[in-house]
């Protein structure tokens, strides 16, 4: 029971409650400690003059701006109460909450009953009451406190509390540190210590009739005193017999008789409590399961902290031995450099010494043929010395010559030509950090977020709420909706992908799994997605294999399967998507998801269709999300203009980096000659110049008499013949022969525009005010292409 003891206990005095009153917010607060956050407001602001107003009772923001407190500095300010009570500083109770202090507290010397006594006294005029809790105030009528009915349920509850207290019972007026009680006041129903009852219970006047026991006497008789009977607060001498619904309070007959509840439904007291009781059982068993799930939590919890403390000291261990490793490395390293230092040192110190010693020799030798010549210049025989001069001239200059050929130069220097380079080892070291160990683990598909629509399907993936793995992205996988092969559709970050050109009435399987550097993930579960039934041809997108009569697609045919395919790792090809911040489009692979298990001349198939030789498939719209913002959309982003004099720049939809691709644009008005242009670009193209002015764009530009072809500002092949308001111009991107060609009303224009394209290009347009151009996509190749790809 001793986590209930908060429940129990007064939010502004910190005490257990005594005389709890029940507010409307359904807080608790003790009568006393109610009266002591009373405040008085202006007479403008009293109940009446607000009924007649029409407005509602003071809320939270009222009583700030009446300054009771603020919010915003450190938690004093002052606030107009009772005029017999001087201003003062709100304070903090002993829960935390912030609240006003006593205006006059009762005298110290006065009994507990006669404190209780003046705390009934009347409140002043307009008094306004504001929960501590929840902060919604209240204005008090003529009844001021009394018409707030009394918890006599808590209190109950509280008496039992104290009671299954096992530990002495102590005093309760003592301020700090209880004293044990030694008497107990059987009419005041309060414990005091000698000391304690000396000073506020002394044996004289109206005190001297009261009976003292002795504590263990007083709990007996407090535990079996008859529980105090709820009366109406409205009828003092009046049990609550009957309970209003709509008031949600118990009432007497009086009440009923004054007919304050006549249009209320009234029940009887008993049936009601016993109704609420079954109501209150039935929630704690919901509660009790939320509190045992929190319990089980809790375990898992404490557990986590034990395999944390575990996992910390294993991996602390392995990270000593990895450094441990580290150093033994480095000192081994040390060792051999060091080996290699004093090689050089004895190799430095040999060839000094050899040196040294061939010197010592030498000077020797020379000294010896000094003196020997210098005791022969001595001899006075002219003859003599004449036959041994030429002989001692000739070995005087040899050994001359011979100390003149270097011989006096050190043969190795002092220094050591060793330089130990351990700046790219400090920089390891300075960057040594905790890398990837774990692969991810399977992402999550939130099955609220996936959906299918005619023929696409999106789905949506998370990784679990608790994973820390770093994720470097995902691989969406489907089937071909025959339950055979599952084949990657999507490689990349994003969490969100739509797959476009599914069969219809089909049932596909779709799974995903995450990827890092370290590996790839276990799978999610499967989900099964099935698409709509295909209905009307000329409202959903063709599947494959297609009827012969029915390759010659039409405009209106809103057929959306074109494939795009990147290398986006080495030897593996994917998909190539469109992002945006939220979706992923992608026009996926009929080749791929749908099944080529088809026999050729059965049914209506007379031929499979070869999507590498199918060339109308691309179907797109002009994309408002990427274009500047003073084009203009209309007829489902097909047809646009502009708003500005100058030329501004607008993408399309769909993205191509391989296969063969072509679309119109008809001129809808065309005045003052200007100069559109028509070709593609880089979804990073400058939006607020002419197409072509940068390197991110190929395209044509054309007036009512000529043409030329313009990219990174410059222009080429300047041809004859414009365009007119109806006049049709052509584009044609081949991505296979890497080539951009244009037309105008069916004809070739010039020559081919552009060579060795490589990349990812979106189709694009740049006009002005003056221009309006509808898109027009899925369209065959023209014949001068057949025509010049049979000449070729």
């Amino acid at each position: 029971m001793d986590e209930m003891e908060e429940e129990l206990k007064c939010p502004v005095c910190g005490s257990f409650f005594r005389e709890p009153l029940i507010l409307p917010c359904s807080h608790n607060l003790c009568q006393a400690c109610a009266r002591n956050i009373l405040v008085q407001t202006p007479e403008a602001e009293s109940p009446q003059s607000r009924r007649a107003s029409g407005s509602a009772d003071y809320d939270y923001l009222d009583l700030d701006k009446m300054s009771l407190y603020s919010e915003a500095d450190s938690g004093y300010g002052s606030y107009g109460g009772f005029a017999s009570a001087p201003t003062t500083p709100c304070q903090k109770s002993p829960n935390g909450v912030r609240v006003f202090p006593p205006a006059v507290p009762p005298p110290p010397h006065l009994p507990p009953a006669a404190a209780a006594a003046s705390a009934l006294a009347p409140v002043p005029r307009n008094s306004c009451l504001t929960c501590p809790l929840c902060h919604r105030s209240l204005i008090l009528d003529e009844r001021g406190l009394r018409g707030f009915p009394k918890n006599r349920v808590l209190e109950g509850v509280i008496d039992r509390y104290q009671q299954s207290k096992a530990a002495a019972l102590r005093c309760q007026l003592c301020e700090k540190a209880p004293k044990e009680a030694t008497v107990m006041c059987e009419q005041c129903d309060v414990f005091y210590c000698d000391p304690c009852r000396l000073r506020c219970h002394p044996p004289r006047g109206p005190l001297a009739k009261h009976r003292l026991l002795p504590p263990a006497q007083g709990r007996v008789s407090r535990r079996l005193s008859p529980r105090k009977i709820s009366t109406c607060t409205d009828h003092e001498l009046e049990n609550h017999s009957m309970y209003c619904v709509q008031c949600k309070s118990p009432v007497c007959y009086q009440c009923l008789e004054e007919g304050k509840h006549a249009s209320h439904e009234v029940k009887a007291l008993g049936a009601m409590w016993k109704l609420h009781k079954s109501q209150l059982s039935q929630a704690l068993n919901g509660l009790s399961d939320r509190a045992k799930e929190a319990k089980e939590f809790l375990v898992q919890l404490r557990n986590m902290v034990q395999q944390i403390q575990e996992n910390s000291v294993e991996f602390e261990a392995c990270l000593v031995a990895q450094c441990d490793a580290l150093i033994d490395a480095l000192n081994r390293r040390k060792a051999q450099l060091l080996s290699r230092v004093n090689k050089e040192h004895e190799h430095k110190l040999k060839v000094v010494r050899d040196q040294i010693s061939h010197c010592t020799v030498k000077l020797r030798q020379t000294t010896g043929l000094m003196e020997y010549c210098l005791e022969v210049i001595k001899e006075n025989d002219p003859s003599g010395f004449l036959q041994i001069s030429d002989a001692l001239i000739r070995r005087v200059h040899v050994t001359e010559d011979q100390w003149g050929k270097g011989t006096l130069s050190p043969r190795m220097t002092t220094d050591f030509d060793l330089n130990l380079d351990s700046a790219p080892l400090l920089q390891s070291i300075h960057q040594l950090d905790f890398v990837q160990m774990k692969v991810p683990t399977a992402p999550i598909l939130q099955l609220e977020e996936c959906c299918t629509h005619n023929n696409s399907a999106t789905l949506s993936w998370k990784q679990p709420p608790l994973s820390t793995v770093q994720v470097d992205g995902y691989i969406l996988e489907l089937d071909d909706g025959n339950g055979g092969q599952f084949r990657e559709v999507y490689v990349g970050k994003e969490t969100m992908c739509t797959v476009d050109g599914l069969h219809f009435n089909s049932t596909y399987s779709a799974r995903v799994k995450a990827f890092n550097k370290t590996g790839v993930s276990p799978y999610s579960k499967t989900l099964l997605l099935q698409t709509s039934e295909d209905s009307d041809p000329e409202e959903h997108a063709l599947t494959f294999p297609v009827p012969l009569e029915r390759l010659q697609l039409r405009r209106s045919n809103p057929f959306s399967s074109t494939l795009n395919l990147q290398n986006s790792f080495p030897g593996r090809s994917y998909f190539e998507l469109r992002s945006s911040a939220h979706q992923m489009s992608l026009h996926s692979s009929l080749q791929s998801l749908n099944s080529a298990g088809f026999d050729p001349q059965s049914g209506p198939f007379s031929q499979l269709v070869d999507i590498k030789k199918l060339v109308a498939v691309a179907w797109f719209s002009f994309d408002p999300g990427t274009a500047h913002s003073d084009i203009i959309f209309s007829n489902d982003n097909l047809t646009v203009t502009c708003n500005s004099y100058d030329d501004r720049v607008v993408l399309g939809k769909t993205g191509f980096s391989k296969g063969l691709h072509y679309w119109e644009l008809s001129i809808d008005r065309y005045d003052n000659h200007p100069d559109p242009a028509f070709g593609v670009a880089r979804v990073d193209v400058l939006k607020d110049v002419m197409l072509g002015k940068d390197d991110k764009a190929w395209a044509m530009y054309v007036d009512n008499n000529r043409s030329w072809f313009m990219h990174n500002n410059s222009h080429t092949n300047r041809t004859e013949g414009g365009i007119t308001k109806g006049a049709t111009v052509g584009v044609l991107l081949d991505l296979t022969r890497r080539t951009l060609t244009f037309s105008i009303n069916e004809d070739q224009q010039g020559p081919v525009a552009f060579e060795n394209l490589e990349g990812v290009f979106f189709p694009a347009v740049s006009l002005n005010r003056n221009v309006q151009v509808t898109l027009h996509t899925g369209l065959p190749v023209p014949d001068f292409y057949h025509s010049r790809g049979t000449m070729q």
